[in-house]
């Protein structure tokens, strides 16, 4: 029946899709009631056995009448417990291994619902016993129950129905709005009824997977189909305060409750208003949160403090309702209707109400006398705040929009604050106060005695409402409709003074006994996140007050509330004070006051940047905030976006306008783009800017100043010129001009002017200068703006002219002023008090244009430009003498150093020679330059051993590098390394039996050596190692985490760099001239006779190692068998050569050896493994191969200058593996060279060696010239061991020419000449032809000449230069200046410098009596046989370099491909960290249980584990999600590195926090690429964790 459905609604859903009408229209009638029935059945059949209760029967109509005994013990997932925890329980409860419970920790967590056990009801009592047993210790317990399997079975088809269901109504719209129906049919029982409702209303009892499919399903339908999505809001919104309610006492997170469904329906602007009229939705919701927020004091205030865990639980989850309110408010309305106004008005009463519980809220008083016990609970109050924070803006927003609703919420805001105000008399009494002859009657309150809040939200609307009606100009339309007559300005402005007094006091350290709560709350309440309802309204409801009241009352109350009213009322007041009390915290405490009331009358008179206080706009606003955060310094800007606040869209409004005020610079390789004030805005600079902290004025201050001096101008910072107040807050600028305010300013001044007397700071002057420049800048608008009919009413100018009157006779503020210009002691204030003179003079001139009244010109400003030009050219007299000065000693001392170097040269020159590196020495020597360099063989370049002094870093000993001498050593870091590797899929198996004498030519993994070049004596660095270990013993064991070095494993931080390090390498000299210490005679054999000799020598050697086998040998039956070998002339096999290295040194080189061969195969260290010589050739050929990748690679030349670590580096390891054969068994290195020279020279005791195309040529190369001096050592007959090497050398890079034949690729090329015309094409051509011969025509038809040629040099040219550079190191002759720059191709140079023939055919034509023979020797293995009949793959040269994978452009496309990502262990299930390898590019599931794998008996994350198959223990990764590189190395080792993706601004964006764009950046990928290239990873894992502590505890083997 269903499948019959199904076709039909296919065949008619083409028509729906048409239909913008009923989509019932086009169903029969009778299929409309067949679906109906049919997904009634069903829907009521799932809604009744998911939401069934009891956990052993079924419902009547589904028990069956044989019912079987079998249970399930059903874990339910919590978000209370941790993994851990159920994976430990589990383990005892089911007795299952930890990988099971992890398994089924993994299901719970991923679909809520996991059946532990299967049995008899018994049986898994028990085990749920047990679980509960052992969860209820600390938590409430996991929920476990023990269910019926015939409910199981039943609930998990009720799940597969739902899901049916949703891809069923996926056909068509007709069905889906048949389900709409079904689902919101009332039931039988009435309201609330409907199958809809109580899915949603059994949300809580439900686990995760059946709380998903059912969400899903209403996605899919109810929210699809319009008609029923306002229906089903409807539904939501009735049911809100139970679903909430269910949801705060549910522990699932939002995501997974029903309640998470209110932004798909709320954010909705047609829904979201027909809910606020038909529903009261905005009261509802309110209503709903002040529900779960009962705690509260006497005065019906929040209370958090004593707040029990639970109680912060529910607090944390209700936030969410604060959340839905924001969803209502966002969309605006663009009309009101009157019932809009009424339920918006209604929500705006709940709303106060709130608020109003929050007023005066967490009160605090000085802590006198002794410190606070215990810090009180504030963060709770202010997380409040903040979740408020955007609704209290959106609220005014509304409010804005519609005249009659700003006027009935401003009238119901004042009256909740006057009710506020009744509520906190404190019994305060009323006094008069009076200065200059005003008079002024307020209350006696003391904000240091008294109890005081910092939560004032009700004031703070208020304030925000009074500017809108400003704003809107509602204020001067409809005058008689507000209550503004009705304003007590000082109670406007009571509680918001004594809060800024409060901050004020923190300031001046009055509070400190209070605690960092106190401090904390302060922070917050100036920070970004807070301030716009918080600090910013407390200004603009001070400057409302102050509008509407004489300044010079205003005035009077604040000296009151700041406790300076005695200091200022009181005739000398400030003399008493400073002579009677000599208790600097009392004075300084003052001074702190003044200067903190000075700074809120500036902000008072020049914050009028908020629209409705100032004419201005929002983006005015903006440019203002971005203008002053660019004051400080240039800024990123992300540093930009989070100093400025963001509206409810998490919008700063910054894009709009930071073009205007700024310049934007692009980053480099490392560093963020960064922002640039432009100059022209500086003029705008406010030195008081009131979002400045305390540090930030300082720097800006100290930023302008500087800028200032750069452009040769006046030091001052005057204010700027401000935009005109509003007309409702205009008479503001009248406290600059009054009595009161002057009388603050002449005492100030008078203070400075008789400065020992008086306890005052230079801050307060600095202030009081500002607010006069404030008051000029003032004035002088008003001159220019206003027309000659009008008279000016501010008249600053005329009033600090004027003397004070009798009995005083105080001298005016200007002649104050006129004073202090030429006060020693206030040299900084002079340029800002010269300003202030000169603007003076600007207004007399403006008002004596303007006015017929003459004033008389004071003398004071002809004196002021007289000592001004005075001054200006006295300071450039100075400048200009100090100048001349410098460029005179700066002459002398060049002529001095020249004189030095003149008398000194020859002793220049010889230091010269010691610092250099040698091979810089050769290259400057004039016998370096005028012949031809030779790096190998008889005709070796000769060079002048140079005496090599070395200091040692950790005891400052010099000492020269001798053989007999003791051991210094360079601290050297080994490890494997796969960066070269052509096979990452090969790994040993067993490295105990492993053989590592033949490295293949894929270099599947190799050992790589680097060091960071700092040398020590081995004593040292044997006893600073010993320290370092006993330090780490000495530890207690619980503090051992992962330190950045592991000392267990011989790991250490180099003792000056603090490089991690892993061993030493011992600094040897060249250890050729040291074996080769013989007579040489002329005559040399030729290739073919010395591979002849050398064939009988091993013959010798393995004849007498068999003798040597057998017991009864006697001495005549030896020497005869010996007469038979026929032995070579002066071969001597029983010689054994002495030592000639220190005790010390041969140490050293066992210790180096052994490390490496530790390191290399990953065994336990064992020096007598005959592996060790291997494994330290191989580490050298190694290093020197990946570094001739990264010199090509980047197109440097092989001989350019190398830095001094990778050179020291180079030429110790080269010496140590030519030399360690010396502390190596001698048999031992003879057996690995007869081997290695078997691999080329075929002999019959070794049959199973690799053939040619498995051998990697440069290794064999650097084996076979390294274990030759064991062979040589007992040969006296002359040969030379250069003519051995050179040998060696000539048959390996045959032998690789042969393996380049063999494997080139050899498809036609458009390039190709037809006839070869070079010898080289000539010879190449019928070097291939003989192979040809030799492989049964196995080889490809002979492509052209021309191309042969070039694939020979091209793949040869990496093994040329790895032998160049490890010749060079070994024999210590300097490179050809040729090969030191860039050039198209060094192939010539190279062949000369390595005593090979330009044509390197030649090679075969001049030994063709041996080498036919060894190339069919070598052509005729089966391997060769098998590659060639494509059996088999081999490696082709030259081998392309390794890079790290390929990035999109748009990192977009890496998270759409890490979201398709699925958990390759938990069945499709997405994975929450999709980690991409920049190796190989594999995506990983990191950082889960279910990915962890065992590895070395521990478990491991995926990422952990990967690196050992990709990097042999490093890798480097990308965190998709986080957008977030991750470096790993081993377990224990990791850290996080910036990604090469930046966003438009230059910037990376770990996290994804801020959602820009983002691109990839090429260099920063190099950069990244070359780390890697340079096994660099593990060096800056290491430093990363030294600078950062932090990462150490990551326990980085789990991710």
């Amino acid at each position: 029946m269903c499948d019959g459905l199904l076709l039909t609604c296919i065949h008619v859903s083409y028509l729906l899709r048409e239909s913008r009408q009923d989509p019932l229209v086009h169903l029969s009638e009778d299929m409309i009631a067949r679906t109906y029935n049919i997904f009634a059945i069903m829907f009521r059949y799932a809604v009744e056995i998911l939401t069934w209760e009891k956990e052993g029967e079924l419902p009547a109509d589904l028990e069956m009448t044989d019912k079987s005994d079998t249970y399930y013990c059903m874990l339910f997932n919590d978000e209370v417990h941790t993994y851990e925890q159920v994976i430990y329980t589990l383990q005892k409860a089911v007795n299952c291994t930890q990988k099971e419970a992890i398994g089924f920790a993994t299901t719970v967590d991923r679909d809520g619902r996991r059946s532990v056990r299967y049995g008899d009801f018994q049986y898994c009592e028990q085990a749920k016993s047990v679980i509960v047993r052992n969860t209820s210790r600390q938590t409430k317990p996991l929920k476990v129950q023990v269910m019926h399997s015939s409910i199981v079975a039943h609930q998990n088809f009720g799940l597969k129905l739902l899901s049916w269901l949703g891809n069923i109504i996926g056909y068509s719209d007709g069905l889906r709005r048949i389900l709409c129906q079904v689902g919101l049919q009332e039931g039988p029982d009435g309201e609330n009824y409907s199958l809809v409702d109580r899915l949603m209303l059994s949300d809580s009892k439900l686990w995760k997977g059946a709380r998903s499919v059912y969400h899903q399903l209403f996605m899919s339908s109810l929210l699809m189909d319009l008609k029923y999505k306002k229906l089903f809001a409807i539904r939501f919104a009735k049911n809100y305060e139970r679903l909430q309610c269910d949801y705060v006492t549910d522990d699932h997170d939002r995501e997974f409750s029903i309640a998470d469904l209110s932004v798909q329906i709320f954010t909705v602007p047609s829904l979201a208003r027909m809910l606020i009229t038909e529903e009261n939705l905005m009261t509802i919701i309110i209503k709903t949160f002040m529900d779960h927020l009962r705690h509260r004091d006497a005065q019906g205030r929040f209370q958090f403090e004593r707040y029990t865990a639970l109680q912060a639980f529910k607090f944390r989850r209700v936030q969410s309702l604060i959340l839905d309110l924001k969803y209502v408010l966002i969309s605006k309305p663009t009309e009101w209707s009157d019932e809009l106004r009424q339920k918006f008005l209604e929500g705006f009463d709940a709303f106060l109400e709130l608020l109003k519980c929050m007023q005066g809220m967490d009160p605090i008083t000085r802590q006198v006398g002794q410190h606070i016990e215990m810090e009180p609970e504030w963060e709770a109050a202010f997380t409040l705040q903040m979740k408020l924070t955007h609704v209290i803006s959106m609220i005014q927003d509304w409010c804005a929009l519609d005249e009659k609703v700003l006027i009935e919420a401003y009238k119901k805001c004042l009256a909740v604050l006057m009710q506020c105000h009744s509520g906190f008399t404190d019994g305060e009494q009323p006094i008069t106060l009076s200065i200059c002859g005003h008079s002024v009657e307020t209350i006696r309150y003391c904000v240091s005695q008294e109890k005081v809040s910092i939560h004032l939200p009700v004031s703070r609307l208020l304030a925000g409402l009074h500017a809108l009606l400003s704003k809107s100009e509602v204020a001067y339309k409809f005058p008689e409709l507000l209550p503004l007559s009705e304003l007590s300005p000082p109670m406007l402005i009571e509680h918001p003074l004594r809060c800024l007094v409060l901050c004020a006091q923190v300031h001046a350290g009055m509070w400190r006994r209070n605690g960092f709560s106190l401090v904390n709350q302060i922070y917050y309440y100036h920070n970004v996140k807070c301030r716009r309802e918080m600090f910013d309204k407390d200004i603009v409801m001070l400057q409302t007050g102050v509008s509407m009241m004489d300044p010079n009352h205003f005035l009077m109350i604040m000296l009151s509330r700041f406790d300076l009213y005695q200091i200022f009322s009181t005739p000398d007041y400030g003399k008493r004070f400073s002579s009677e009390i000599t208790h600097k915290d009392v004075i300084q405490q003052n001074n702190t006051l003044i200067e903190e009331m000075l700074y809120l009358i500036i902000m008072l008179v020049g914050e009028r940047f908020s629209p409705g206080v100032g004419m201005v706009n929002s983006t005015d606003e903006i440019k203002r905030e971005i203008i002053h955060q660019l004051s400080i310094r240039p800024m990123a800007h992300s540093e930009l976006v989070k100093s400025l606040p963001e509206d409810e869209n998490k919008e700063t409004g910054m894009e709009s306008v930071i073009e205007a005020v700024a310049h934007f610079k692009k980053p480099g390789l490392t560093g963020r783009g960064m922002y640039e004030l432009k100059p022209e805005c500086a003029k705008e600079f406010n030195l008081y800017f009131y979002h400045f902290s305390r540090a930030e004025q300082s720097k800006a201050e100290e930023a302008q100043r500087k800028l200032k001096r750069q452009n040769r101008e006046d030091t001052a910072l005057p204010p700027p010129v401000l935009p005109p107040f509003c007309p409702l807050f205009a008479s503001l600028v009248n406290i600059l001009q009054s009595d009161v305010m002057l009388w603050i300013m002449g005492t100030i001044l008078q203070w400075a002017v008789e400065h020992n007397g008086y306890a005052w700071s230079e801050s307060m002057l600095q202030r009081v200068l500002h607010l006069i420049g404030m008051a000029l800048q003032e004035e002088k608008q008003h001159l220019e703006t206003v027309g000659e009919e009008h008279v000016v009413t501010f008249t600053f100018t005329q009033k600090i002219s004027k003397p004070g009157e009798a009995p005083n006779n105080s001298p005016s503020i200007l002649a104050m002023l006129e004073t202090l210009q030429n006060a020693p002691y206030l040299e900084v204030h002079k340029d800002m008090i010269r300003w202030i003179l000169k603007t003076f003079n600007t207004i007399k001139k403006l008002r004596e244009n303007s006015s017929t009244s003459p004033v008389a010109e004071t003398e004071g400003a002809i004196m002021e430009e007289n000592s001004r030009d005075k001054d200006k050219a006295e300071r450039k007299r100075k400048a200009e003498i100090a100048r001349l000065r410098r460029e005179k000693i700066m002459a002398q001392m060049s002529e001095m150093q020249r004189h030095f170097i003149d008398e000194n040269r020859e002793l220049f020159q010889q230091t010269l020679d010691l610092d250099a590196s040698p091979s810089a020495v050769f290259d400057n020597s004039p016998v370096a330059s005028d012949m031809t360099l030779t790096a190998l063989g008889p005709a070796q370049t000769r060079v002048p051993e140079q005496r090599q002094f070395i200091t040692c870093i950790l005891c400052q000993e010099e000492q020269e590098v001798k053989v007999e001498s003791k051991a210094m050593v360079l601290a050297a870091f080994i490890q494997r390394s796969t960066v070269l590797s052509k096979n990452r899929s090969k790994f040993i198996q067993d490295p105990e039996k492993y053989d590592p004498l033949f490295m293949h030519p894929d270099l599947s993994c190799g050992t790589h050596t680097g060091s960071c070049g700092h040398i020590m004596h081995a004593h040292c660095w044997q006893r600073y190692f010993d320290s370092v270990q006993a330090k780490e013993q000495r530890r207690q064991q619980r503090l051992r985490l992962h330190t950045s070095y592991d000392v267990e494993n011989g790991e250490f931080l180099c003792p000056l760099c603090e490089c991690l390090s892993n061993t030493v390498i011992p600094l040897l000299l060249p250890p050729r001239n040291i074996f080769n210490s013989r007579l040489n005679f002329s005559e040399q054999p030729n290739l073919t006779q010395w591979i002849r000799t050398i064939s009988q020598q091993i013959k010798a050697l393995q004849f007498l190692r068999k003798e040597g086998s057998t017991p009864d040998t006697a001495s005549s039956k030896n020497s005869e068998n010996m007469d038979k070998l026929q032995l070579h002339e002066g071969f001597r096999p029983d010689f054994h050569p002495k030592n000639p290295y220190s005790e010390s040194i041969k140490e050293m080189l066992t210790t180096f050896g052994t490390a490496t061969y530790k390191v290399g195969l990953k065994v336990h260290p064992n020096e007598e493994d005959p592996r060790v010589p291997i494994m330290c050739w191989g580490s050298c050929a190694y290093t020197i191969q990946s570094i001739e990748r990264i010199l090509s690679d980047e197109d440097k030349p092989l001989f350019g200058p190398l830095p001094c670590r990778l050179d020291d580096c180079l030429r110790s390891l080269t010496r140590f593996a030519a030399a360690h054969w010396t502390v190596a068994s001698l048999s031992v290195v003879q057996g690995h060279f007869c081997k290695l020279f078997a691999s080329l020279v075929p002999n019959e005791n070794h049959g199973d060696l690799p053939c040619i195309l498995d051998i990697d040529m440069f290794h064999l190369l650097v084996s076979l010239v390294l274990a030759f001096p064991a062979l040589q050592c007992q040969d006296f007959s002359g040969i030379s061991l250069g003519t051995g090497d050179l040998h060696i050398f000539h048959l390996v890079t045959m032998a690789h020419i042969v393996q380049i034949l063999l494997t080139s690729c050899t498809e036609e090329n458009g390039m190709d000449q037809e006839n070869p015309t070079g010898d080289e094409e000539l010879a190449v051509l019928d070097l291939y032809k003989t192979l040809r011969q030799y492989t049964g025509s196995a080889l490809k038809e002979i492509p052209s000449a021309w191309h042969l040629w070039r694939s020979v040099r091209a793949g040869i040219m990496p093994f040329l230069k790895c032998s160049a550079l490890f010749f060079h190191y070994l024999n210590g002759v300097p490179s050809p200046s040729e090969v030191q720059v860039i050039g198209t191709s060094h192939f010539e140079h190279l062949c000369s410098y390595l005593s090979l023939p330009k044509n390197l055919i030649c090679l075969f034509q001049e030994n063709s009596e041996i080498m036919n023979s060894l190339i069919e020797s070598w052509c005729h293995n089966n391997e060769v046989k098998r590659y060639l009949e494509g059996e088999r793959d081999a490696v082709s040269y030259p081998r392309e370099s390794n890079k790290l994978i390929d990035l999109p452009e748009d990192y977009s496309s890496l998270i759409n491909q890490a979201s398709n990502f699925s958990c390759p262990k938990s069945g499709g299930d997405k994975s929450r960290a999709p980690t991409l390898c920049l190796v190989c590019g594999t995506l990983l599931c990191s950082q889960s249980y279910c990915c962890q794998t065992e590895l070395e008996g521990e478990d491991v994350g995926a990422c952990t584990a990967h690196t050992y198959s990709c990097g042999s223990g490093v890798g480097i990764f990308l965190r998709v999600r986080e957008c977030q590189v991750l470096f790993l190395a081993g377990k224990t080792k990791g850290c996080f590195y910036a990604p090469p993706y930046l966003d438009d601004y230059g910037e990376t964006d770990q996290g994804l926090r801020r959602g820009n764009p983002l691109h990839l950046c090429a260099e920063r990928l190099k950069k990244i690429q070359k780390l890697w290239q340079q096994h660099s990873v593990t060096e800056e894992i290491g430093h990363a964790q030294e600078a950062n502590q932090t990462l150490v505890g990551i326990d980085w083997q789990h991710l």
